[in-house]
């Protein structure tokens, strides 16, 4: 899980209000907002989805990364932001993470601005 938030909010405009649409185009990745303050949060986490989708179960599409596409299922390919006055609107302790199940890779975030 990468804290991507400094980089979402670099795209953002001076004053810009409005919403910002995240989305990853990938089958084996995810993105999530969650605590970003405690880094153990970010590990209890993809320790918890290991122990509930294991890397080798009994999947029927052998790919070799098929707990990554359950993952990615359960995390979610995109979220939504509001943005005020050209900042992203997050609670104190929160941050938007990347969640990377299949690398590491090159990968694509899409942001897409809705707003003035």
């Amino acid at each position: 899980m990468l804290d991507i938030t400094s980089e979402v909010s670099k795209h953002i405009p001076d004053g810009f209000s409005g919403l910002a649409f995240l989305y990853v185009p990938h089958t084996t990745a995810g993105i999530t907002i969650n605590e970003g303050a405690d880094p153990s949060v970010k590990n209890d986490i993809l320790n918890h989805l290991a122990e509930l989708i294991p890397y080798s179960g009994r999947y029927t599409h052998m790919e070799g990364n098929s707990d990554a596409h359950i993952k990615s299922s359960l995390i979610g390919n995109s979220i939504n932001i509001i943005v005020r006055d050209g900042g992203i609107v997050l609670g104190t302790w929160q941050a938007v993470f990347f969640c990377e199940f299949d690398g590491p890779r090159n990968r694509k975030v899409y942001l897409n601005l809705v707003g003035k």
